[in-house]
């Protein structure tokens, strides 16, 4: 096994475009955030406003009825669209062209979400992010991640990882199993962890910011939402995925002295995005 590849400041500028002076939010890129049910809009609500804060011109969310009015109030910036069904996503489809998709967050896993995933997978070839239980939909239909697209971003936690490659029994299995998994099927993983790792076939990088602070809920939303986001700002998918790793745990680090590790919320991650990018500037 290669010896990760530390993610420091100097090699997230290497990657990092700054905004070009005369852009626009039609050229800024569109971002669609797919996901929600009845009782989990929220995370979509996370994901959606974290793609706008990271740089993104225009972000749609994609939730089931239930959602329109929750996602309308509580993030104005973004555009809303909905599945026919109240309470879960039954079908997956949209009028609009997006740069790139985000899916997974707070979806569920009923069965017409689960056909409506196999569907949508089917049929789209942009660049994508799955996170949360479009991931456990993977797990439970392993034959579906042949529908995935090259170089798409799969984003698990360690628990949803192991759904998807296996129990392992000591950290290299883990990193082996993860790279067959990456080479085999052609995606980026981000294994989301204290620290995070991003396996790209048999390349292994290792995040270098973060800090306790990250361990709470909505964390991992507000990630999706900046990845995909930064696909849909153009960056390549490794690219996205470091990028959105580095910003997202420069966070945490930035508001620990006036949050300290308890208070700190999904929200906080957010508010900090700004203050994580004008640290690159500096």
């Amino acid at each position: 096994m290669n010896n990760p590849i530390a993610i420091d400041r100097n090699d997230v500028l290497k990657r990092y475009k700054p905004i070009v002076k005369h852009t626009h939010k039609g050229i800024q890129g569109h971002a669609l955030l797919i996901g929600g049910s009845y009782g989990k809009i929220g995370a979509v609500c996370l994901a959606s406003k974290a793609a706008l804060k990271t740089g993104c011109g225009l972000v749609t969310a994609f939730v089931p009825r239930c959602g329109y009015d929750i996602v309308q109030i509580a993030i104005p910036e973004v555009m809303v669209m909905t599945d026919d069904h109240d309470n879960y996503l039954s079908e997956i489809t949209f009028h609009l062209e997006p740069n790139a998709i985000g899916i997974g967050p707070g979806m569920g896993q009923k069965m017409a979400s689960q056909k409506a995933l196999h569907d949508f997978l089917s049929n789209t070839s942009l660049p994508l992010v799955i996170d949360a239980d479009a991931l456990n939909i993977l797990a439970h239909n392993p034959s579906w991640v042949a529908l995935i697209s090259p170089k798409t971003v799969l984003t698990p936690h360690p628990k949803e990882l192991e759904r998807l490659i296996g129990k392992w029994h000591s950290e290299e299995e883990m990193f082996s199993k993860a790279i067959v998994f990456s080479l085999v099927n052609q995606i980026v993983i981000v294994m989301k962890g204290a620290p995070t790792y991003i396996i790209d076939g048999e390349t292994i990088y290792v995040n270098t910011t973060g800090n306790a602070a990250l361990a709470t809920a909505g964390s991992g939303d507000v990630l999706t939402g900046m990845i995909t986001s930064l696909l849909a700002q153009s960056y390549k998918p490794i690219d996205a995925a470091i990028l959105g790793v580095y910003l997202h745990g420069l966070t945490a680090d930035v508001a620990l002295p006036e949050t300290g590790y308890q208070s700190f919320i999904a929200s906080d991650i957010i508010a900090n995005i700004g203050k994580a990018y004008l640290s690159l500037e500096g």
